[in-house]
């Protein structure tokens, strides 16, 4: 009797007292954070975020987590908890929801509110909870309490998890900013009880776990910011993310007090400030923010402007600025503020935005020339810190690149966690928790989903190494008139290139290599056009390669005589 052997990237059932840890997103990379918690037959969703696509992903919009693990199941889920509202935490949800409508999602005040603003646009209306620090929630076999944790949003959280397998501690993003603007600490004394309690499995940022000490406090960045609009002798343009509440509200303090008006340009980001001025969580003075048609009646050096695109995203609005194809065009004497981090991957595109200014005679503040930014991330000082007072019995650095990760460990095992109850994984990755001990135990597909208008999932890694090669190498259309009863060109072929910057009569060499690859289709007693087509196709690229050091896209189009 043969036996059918498992495949051993497939997870075994697990333990009926076991808790069941998989991050879709987030490990390997600075986005798309997703974890996928499973206990007693029921699944708990933490965060549902997207990826921003790098420059060799030419088309994309955004990248997705991928829900195939989970699809067949999606009636187990109890919740997507929420951490905070940034998109690489709740980006994710409306295509998670266009699954499943009804699965509630958890969140707090403002977290829930930039959702349900995003939801709106899809034409989903969410079935939500929402909860503050300090509460607790049941949700199936999952008793969760929420934890103030200090980011660069406002209401951020993390969430301790408990079952009967265990008690999980689930940072989300945090840092330790003892000044925050608004007077909102991580809540350490809530990690030490934890600790008291005994956490079983500790989830932490690792986003800055290779960087010593502690992140510079918000409050920090006030005077830069105040020099800046002291100084700038005609408009300021600041670039923000469109969530960041926090550096916003600096930058509307300042412009205040320096008497300038604001207005928000980008979609974005005039809906989040909107929604944040609306439930108090950012204060505006009274006739600081107007129109953009008032603005444009003042002297420049009574104009602010606060837009998108911090990160170079080629639609955003300070992107448009620099090509010159936004209705704001910035001129000689400008200044323009970038106020946000420099996420790994969009360097060049940010540098090509600081250039385009700088060639227009605008002067660029940024945080490699100023102190206009500090992260939201906790440094290694601060995850050692709470290493120290949590005491986790295993750990499971999340949140980073592979190098992120790895320093998140190392901190976690030199505050004296055993290194085998340390779990550095990928996403996709297994992680079983039973009797108190941490294991992997097998993959599920984790790739990348792709958003591409309208279309997900279309585009995939093989047609966006076409777009690569189109971008690169160019493409030729061939379109050759066989005549059916020989097998041989009717008469020559035409070659129409686009992005192949040869002269046309470079071609002229190309034309004895289909005949040559004809004639020998003939003589084998090949007629079919599709097949015809594929001869011809690879005849050319292999031309072009051996002529010109080009690997274009060949199209071949084969025509009956």
């Amino acid at each position: 009797m043969s036996r059918t052997r498992r495949d051993p990237r497939t997870p075994p059932a697990l333990p009926a007292a076991g808790l069941r840890v998989v991050a879709l997103g987030g490990l390997g990379e600075i986005g798309r954070n997703m974890t996928v918690f499973e206990h007693a037959g029921k699944l708990l969703i933490v965060d549902c975020g997207v990826l921003f696509p790098e420059e060799h992903q030419p088309g994309i919009d955004v990248i997705l987590p991928d829900f195939t693990s989970i699809r067949d199941r999606l009636d187990d889920v109890v919740a997507v908890v929420l951490t905070h509202g940034h998109e690489d935490h709740i980006g994710g949800v409306p295509y998670l929801l266009r699954e499943r409508r009804d699965i509630p999602v958890v969140g707090s005040k403002l977290t829930l509110a930039f959702i349900e603003a995003k939801l709106k646009e899809h034409k989903i209306t969410p079935v939500t909870e929402q909860v503050a620090e300090g509460d607790e929630l049941r949700l199936g076999p999952f008793d969760l309490e929420f934890l103030a944790v200090n980011h660069s949003i406002p209401d951020a959280l993390a969430v301790a998890i408990r079952t009967a397998a265990g008690l999980v501690l689930h940072t989300g993003d945090f840092k330790m900013d003892q000044f925050p603007l608004d007077q909102r600490i991580t809540d350490l004394r809530g990690f030490a009880r934890l600790g008291e309690e005994g956490v079983d499995l500790f989830l932490t940022d690792s986003t800055n776990a290779d960087v010593p000490g502690f992140t510079t406090s918000e409050g920090e960045l006030t005077p830069a910011i105040d020099t800046v609009f002291r100084t700038a002798p005609k408009r300021v343009i600041v670039s923000s993310f469109a969530s960041h509440v926090h550096r916003i509200q600096q930058v509307l303090d300042a412009a205040h007090e320096h008497g300038r008006k604001v207005a928000f340009v980008g979609r974005s980001m005039v809906r989040n400030m909107g929604i944040a001025r609306d439930l108090g969580y950012l204060r505006v003075p009274k006739g600081l923010v107007v129109d953009m048609k008032v603005l444009e009646k003042l002297p420049a050096d009574q104009v602010c402007l606060i837009c998108t695109g911090s990160q170079g995203e080629p639609m955003a609005a300070l992107s448009r600025m620099a090509n010159r194809d936004h209705v704001i065009r910035i001129s000689e004497g400008d200044t323009v503020l970038l106020a946000s981090s420099l996420i790994p991957g969009n360097e060049n595109a940010i540098y090509r935005i600081i250039n385009e200014f700088t060639k227009i005679g605008a002067n660029v503040v940024h945080k490699g020339n100023a102190k206009v930014h500090v992260s939201g991330h906790a440094s290694a000082g601060e995850l050692v810190y709470c290493y120290n007072i949590v005491k986790p019995r295993n750990v499971m650095p999340v949140h980073g690149e592979s190098r992120h990760l790895r320093a998140n460990a190392d901190l976690a095992i030199r505050t004296g966690v055993d290194p085998k109850r340390v779990v550095i994984v990928e996403d996709g990755v297994v992680v079983d928790l039973v009797d108190g001990r941490v294991s992997v135990t097998g993959k599920v597909p984790a790739g990348n989903v792709y958003v591409d208008g309208n279309t997900v999932g279309g585009a995939t890694e093989a047609s966006l190494k076409d777009r690569r090669t189109l971008a690169e190498e160019g493409v030729i259309t061939v379109v050759a008139i066989v005549d059916a009863d020989t097998g041989q060109l009717a008469e020559a072929p035409d070659f129409l290139a686009r992005g192949f910057v040869h002269e046309a009569a470079n071609f002229d060499a190309a034309v004895p290599v289909i005949e040559r690859e004809l004639a020998r289709a003939a003589a084998d007693g090949v007629t079919d056009a599709a097949q015809l087509e594929e001869l011809i196709g690879r005849a050319v690229a292999g031309w072009a390669n051996r002529a010109h050091r080009r690997a274009p896209v060949v199209i071949p189009v084969v025509i009956d005589a």
